[in-house]
């Protein structure tokens, strides 16, 4: 486990405290029904730019507190214990590439606005229906950026894209060039089509930034899968401890506990491989790719178990829509292949490591 400072201490629980008090799971529920065309809680999203949320990782010269990957991954896994509906891992992929990029003028503008919260950004890398990078056929001809992105996350409501092309990473803002089109995923998350015809691009980098890019993102994922994996235990281990069957507590039976069991353990491995990840980031090591693909397959694989034993160990209540159960399953499905689903990270890991 990570060792935090005073300050990212108190950022964490900050996020647990907002994220229990202004947008538990009945918050997602309602965000659900209403279906808004963007995926997210707007009023959700505006107060989380006014506690400084979007500016984690973005530098204080432009408005952001540099608190770095490890800060933002404790925010979201907070989050992600109650399927928080917001558009921050998006965005903050997005201010990645922009900082990192050469394009001071683009740093200018629109980096300030995110770390305020006025700008939802998102990352548009996959052409496919599964994640490949290396298969990209977008290309920009005289700053005109043409090509189709498909499962954009936050694509229905983002007003500003990073889009990978064949030489590298470019900003799209406006709608000039840009279609969308809804995808319905059972996450009933924002996951859209995103048609770019002609559309105005500014380059931020080559195709080394896309790769970096691309890891930050999936370790800003891992972070919110960490956190829905740690709230299906829970919930599940209170459950066990009060439900009764053939006189006993769930609990009581043997074989119960040993799932639980094995659960805890896989759990305590992945937030090592995620936290590791973040840290890695932070610290600008040479093995950034390695340690993210290493974290995305271990949090794949646990969240795919400890969300479907959720569902098992509830029973009958855990197959409704009326328990939570089936919220954290369909979420885990999407984001266990989104930037790659584990045997895809292994192999990379694999490959990596000279195999």
């Amino acid at each position: 486990m990570a060792v935090l400072n005073d300050e990212q201490t108190m950022l964490r629980d900050m996020a647990r405290e907002w994220a229990d008090n202004e947008a538990p799971t009945t918050a997602f529920r309602k965000m659900r029904d209403a279906a808004p065309v963007e995926g997210y809680d707007a009023d959700a999203w505006a107060a989380m730019g006014q506690m400084g949320w979007a500016g984690v990782i973005i530098p204080e010269e432009f408005g952001g507190s540099a608190f770095g990957y490890l800060s933002l991954g404790l925010v979201l896994e907070q989050l992600g214990r109650n399927l928080a509906a917001s558009p921050l891992a998006a965005t903050a992929a997005a201010s990645t590439a922009i900082a990192l990029g050469d394009n001071e003028a683009a740093k200018a503008e629109w980096l300030p606005r995110i770390a305020a919260g006025e700008i939802v950004a998102t990352l548009a890398i996959d052409e496919g229906p599964v994640h490949d990078p290396a298969k990209t056929a977008t290309r920009v001809t005289d700053g005109k950026l043409t090509g189709t992105k498909q499962f954009v996350a936050e694509g229905d409501g983002a007003q500003l894209f990073v889009v990978s092309a064949v030489d590298g990473l470019y900003l799209v803002s406006g709608d000039v060039g840009v279609s969308r089109s809804a995808r319905h995923m059972a996450d009933s998350r924002s996951h859209a089509q995103v048609v770019f015809d002609g559309a105005k691009a500014e380059k931020l980098g080559g195709t080394d930034l896309t790769a970096k890019v691309v890891d930050r993102a999936t370790a800003a994922l891992c972070a919110e899968m960490l956190g829905m994996a740690e709230q299906a235990f829970a919930v599940t281990n209170d459950y066990l401890k009060v439900r009764v069957q053939f006189g006993q507590q769930l609990s009581t039976f043997q074989a119960l506990q040993h799932r639980m069991a094995k659960m805890f353990t896989e759990l305590e491995l992945a937030r090592s491989a995620v936290e590791g990840a973040l840290e890695a980031i932070d610290a600008g090591r040479s093995d950034v790719d390695q340690a993210v693909s290493l974290a995305k397959a271990i949090m794949g694989d646990t969240l795919h178990l400890v969300s479907r034993e959720m569902v098992q160990l509830h029973g009958g209540i855990g197959m409704t829509d009326e328990h939570d159960a089936g919220l954290y399953l369909k979420r885990a499905y999407v984001l266990e292949t989104m930037w790659g689903n584990a045997a895809w990270h292994r192999e990379r890991f694999a490959r990596l490591n000279g195999y």
